[in-house]
């Protein structure tokens, strides 16, 4: 099971800016924003102490092709077919969110491509 590129904003950045640098960090895939996905707020315990976590989550359009794991804490990545994408992930907050992409699409102009790649 997979799960999408994560992390946290650094100083000065905007949460747009912070999810393409993650994007890019953990899959080597360059992207520009399209459009808000939905943020996921959770709970998790982390040493002893209960943790509180937001992720904002967008739809960005890849600019490059080409993948890397040379993220430590990524194992693999890999291109999946916009229709696949739901049943690899391992979080039901993130099928969700990936159940609203071919309506930001359509309502964009850009057809959905169900093909793997850019």
């Amino acid at each position: 099971m997979w799960s999408l590129p994560k992390g946290h904003v650094e100083a000065g950045e905007t949460i747009e800016q912070a999810a393409v640098r993650e994007v890019e960090e953990e899959t080597g895939i360059a992207g520009s924003v399209i459009a808000p996905l939905g943020t996921i707020d959770f709970w998790f315990v982390a040493e002893h102490r209960r943790v509180h976590k937001t992720v904002h989550h967008f739809l960005l359009e890849a600019l490059s092709e080409d993948l890397s794991d040379a993220d430590a804490e990524v194992v693999e990545v890999g291109w999946v077919p916009l229709d696949a994408v739901a049943d690899t992930l391992a979080y039901a907050d993130e099928r969700r969110l990936i159940g609203l992409v071919e309506g930001l699409l359509a309502r964009s102009g850009d057809a959905p491509d169900t093909d793997a790649g850019p």
